[in-house]
Parts: structure tokens; C-alpha cells; sequence
């Protein structure tokens, strides 16, 4: 009968990560496909009361963009400002993959976060790393798992959490790619468009002034440095402005 049951458990737990997966497909944005992670954490590790996620930029400072409850902002923080705690040491580069502890009142090695998790009623953790995805401004980060219970976390939700963990690691290099890619395309377009503009002040001044093309972008160059306004913003008010000038 017991088998039964966790058959049963595991198959529930197979659905969440198989519906996590579909969902984080769809995500565009790294808060999006980390809040997936945090709230599928929530659900198939049995011992969680609170989750959250840290995530450590390229120069080496600490955020907590999701979480479950606002209580674990506040002591994720605790560990920032000291610089010792559990998602502090998972986030890290040097990072050993997993850091835990049972019993939050007795811990000796992060006194300030202990104390601060003891006093919300927190008695266990477990932060996951999050592997760090290649590149030059590659994020990493940790998943914080909260248990009121001491050893609340079994070892079986070590394992559960090193594979939401790895879904959060994939999420968060395939969102970022996809943000990059944005940011890309929104690049271009401005250019497009700055060229678009540009290019119609200059009709407009060969039109008006009866000179050539060079001539034009010369003086749109010339009259920016002038009036100290960018060459963009100079060719939109010509565009939007233009019956006001008079032919030459």
C-alpha cells in the first residue's frame, strides 16, 4: 500500500515538473521563469513553508527577485548585508552545489540570519545553486527553500530542489537570451527608425535650401553641435516642423 502511495507521489511530482516545463517555454522575462520555479517549489517539496531566489549579478551583488512571502526578502537580506548565509554561499561562484541546515536556532556559522530566521519561526533551509549561464554578463543565483520544521527538508527534497533548480538554471539563461534578443531587436529598430528620420530631414532640407544630400547631413551635423541637441531629436523636429521653414 505504501508503494502505491509514493507511485502516486511521484507521479504527481512528474506532472508538476512536466507542466513546469511547458510553462517556462512560454516565459519571456527572467522574473516570469523564476516565479514558475518558486511557486512549482512551493507545491512538490513537502517540507517547504517559504521559497525563494537569489540571484548574484556579474559584478557580484545580491537581489531577490521572486519569492513566495515577503518574509523572505527580509532575511535573504539579512544574509546580503553581512555577507554570510546560506544563499549568499550557494550564489557564489565557488558555490558547493547545495548548502543546508536543520536546526536554524543551533547554527553557529551565519549567527545574524540564524537569529533573523529563528525569530519568523523558520527552523530548516536549503539553497540550490543555480548554474551560471556562459557569457559575459552571465547571472547566478541560488533557490532558497524555508521549512518551520526542524529538519523539515528530507533528502529526497535535496534532490527535488537540485532539479527545479536546474529548470530555474535553464529558465534563467533561456529568458535572458530572449531579453538580450529584445533589447537586439529594439537596437535595430531605433537605428532603423533614426535613420528613417534622419534621411526625411535631409529631403526636406535639399528641397527647401536647393542643396545635395552631403550638403544636408552637413548642416543637420553642424546645426546639432551648434544648439547642443542630438542629431536625432534635430531631424524629428525638422519632420514635425518643416512648413515653418521657407525656401532658400
Amino acid at each position: 500500500m505504501i508503494e502505491n502511495q509514493n507511485d502516486g507521489a511521484v507521479g504527481v511530482e512528474v506532472d508538476h515538473f512536466e507542466e513546469l516545463t511547458r510553462r517556462l517555454l512560454h516565459t519571456s522575462t527572467v522574473a516570469e521563469a523564476l516565479q514558475q520555479v518558486v511557486d512549482a517549489a512551493g507545491i512538490v517539496v513537502s517540507g517547504a513553508d517559504m521559497v525563494s531566489v537569489t540571484v548574484r549579478t556579474p559584478d557580484g551583488v545580491f537581489h531577490t527577485p521572486v519569492q513566495t512571502d515577503e518574509v523572505a526578502v527580509e532575511l535573504d537580506q539579512v544574509q546580503y548585508r553581512s555577507g554570510r548565509g546560506p544563499c549568499v554561499d550557494a550564489a557564489r561562484p565557488d558555490s558547493p552545489g547545495y548548502v543546508e541546515s536543520g536546526d536554524l536556532p543551533a547554527e553557529t556559522r551565519w549567527p545574524d540570519f540564524a537569529s533573523a530566521a529563528a525569530r519568523y519561526g523558520f527552523r530548516s533551509i536549503l539553497s540550490s545553486e543555480l548554474f551560471p549561464a556562459k557569457g559575459p554578463e552571465r547571472l547566478s543565483g541560488a533557490l532558497n527553500i524555508y521549512s518551520r520544521r526542524a529538519d523539515g527538508l528530507a533528502p529526497v527534497d535535496r534532490h527535488t530542489a537540485l532539479l527545479l533548480a536546474t529548470h530555474g538554471s535553464l529558465a534563467l539563461a533561456h529568458a535572458r537570451a530572449t531579453e538580450l534578443a529584445d533589447l537586439r531587436q529594439a537596437q535595430f529598430r531605433q537605428a532603423v527608425n533614426s535613420r528613417d528620420v534622419i534621411g526625411q530631414a535631409k529631403g526636406i532640407l535639399m528641397n527647401r535650401q536647393g542643396i545635395t544630400a552631403d550638403e544636408a547631413f552637413d548642416l543637420l551635423r553642424r546645426t546639432s553641435q551648434q544648439l547642443n541637441v542630438k542629431l536625432f531629436d534635430l531631424a524629428s523636429t525638422i519632420t514635425v516642423r518643416h512648413t515653418e521653414l521657407g525656401r532658400s
